[in-house]
């Protein structure tokens, strides 16, 4: 790692900071320290060697990283903001570190918080907060991802419990969850989903199960530190006591992915921050022509739209910080932040990788590596063009992919 990161000061062109209170900034240094100490230094190999450093998920644990937004059972009971501290300062280390604390928090223990029963959330919560246990999250398919009601996944209820058939695709700590929460249509059941077509219900698989498999996906140019998986279900007997029971449809899976899209909007905001000081560094000390590059028009402009940008986008992040602590943030204003911060980070970190020019590829830079983990995370928790057509379905009233 170069020697540029050692010591990450944040950006804050707004003083947004005076909006913060002690203890949030406490919280936002003790992960910005870590981050700088124990993951910055060894993130290049692992990204090189496509691993993920699972032997630190429970020092991230100590930071209310899994399921941060849940009082109780365990978990930080953090405010909104101080989660999305939490999402930024991951995500400054790598993309792939924030994906995890979201698969874990935001997606598999927010979907056992809000839809299963005292004795699931007593049995798995503390664990998952602890790191102890890890938990995964199928909805995605390998021909169903856009439009999750198209899903192929059953649920066909028997006396002995639920029988699950189908295929889940892209799932986060898959090959390594103690249980996988999985999507799935049950036939028959009451309470149709309008959008499926069935009543889609979710259902706690533990790892061992006989009749579920899961398997690395490899090949990866992007999110190479992270876990990332496919997941079988051949005639794979579930308990009954493992449904969810207040799982009622889409709606459901579609609330967790709310709170991982806000992680995201936050998140995105770190991995811009990485790069824009790695571009203004770079720029102030980089000779050519016998002066620093930085004394450039065209490089000045560069910086200048990086900051402009960044700044824009951690006005969204803080405002829907505070909509979300009031309980009256929209997922339509979860989208708009999503979409746009990642589109973001990921326009700054092509500018920084352009701005250092062939050592922007070098892996003792960042730019390169947040650029192409930033695809992904433009892509998963809905894509782009998804999030403009839920904005455009918000304005014109009319849906235009159903």
């Amino acid at each position: 790692m170069n020697s540029d990161s050692t010591a990450f000061t944040g950006v804050d062109f707004y003083a947004l900071d005076e909006f913060l209170s002690p203890a949030d900034i406490e919280l936002r240094t003790r992960v910005r320290q870590w981050v700088q100490t124990r993951y910055l230094p060894i993130i290049a190999q692992h990204f090189e060697q496509a691993t993920f450093p699972l032997e630190l998920a429970r020092e991230i644990s100590t930071f209310g990283a899994f399921g941060g937004n849940i009082s109780g059972y365990g978990c930080a009971g953090l405010t909104p903001l101080q989660y999305g501290l939490i999402m930024q300062e991951l995500e400054r280390g790598d993309s792939g570190l924030r994906t995890f604390a979201s698969v874990q928090g935001a997606l598999a223990m927010n979907a056992i918080h809000m839809f299963g029963s005292e004795a699931q959330k007593q049995k798995w919560l503390p664990p998952l907060s602890r790191a102890e246990k890890l938990g995964c999250f199928g909805l995605t398919e390998p021909d169903f991802g856009s439009n999750p009601a198209g899903m192929v996944t059953t649920a066909r209820k028997t006396d002995a419990g639920y029988v699950l058939n189908g295929r889940k695709m892209w799932i986060g700590l898959g090959t390594i969850a103690d249980v996988a929460i999985v999507w799935a249509k049950v036939a028959g059941e009451p309470g149709v989903d309008s959008q499926s077509g069935a009543a889609v219900r979710g259902f706690l698989v533990e790892a061992g199960t006989p009749g579920f498999r899961a398997e690395l996906i490899e090949g990866k140019h992007s999110l190479r530190a992270a876990n990332t998986s496919r997941l079988e279900f051949s005639d794979c007997l579930i308990p009954s006591e493992n449904i969810l029971p207040a799982s009622k449809g889409l709606r459901s899976p579609l609330m967790c992915l709310n709170h991982a899209r806000y992680g995201i909007a936050w998140g995105a905001l770190g991995a811009a921050m990485a790069c824009y000081e790695e571009a203004r560094s770079y720029a102030a000390r980089r000779i050519q022509f016998g002066k620093p590059i930085g004394s450039f028009q065209l490089v000045q402009r560069k910086l200048a739209l990086m900051l402009t940008e960044l700044t824009k986008a951690q006005l969204l992040a803080w405002r829907l910080a505070l909509l979300k602590e009031r309980g009256t943030a929209t997922h339509v204003q979860i989208s708009l932040a999503k979409r746009n911060n990642v589109a973001m980070a990921l326009e700054i970190a092509r500018t920084t990788r352009d701005l250092l020019g062939g050592v922007g590829i070098l892996d003792q830079y960042q730019c390169f590596r947040h650029m192409a983990n930033l695809e992904s995370v433009k892509t998963y928790e809905g894509t782009d063009d998804m999030h403009l057509l839920i904005l455009g379905e918000h304005i014109t009233g009319t849906a235009a992919f159903a």
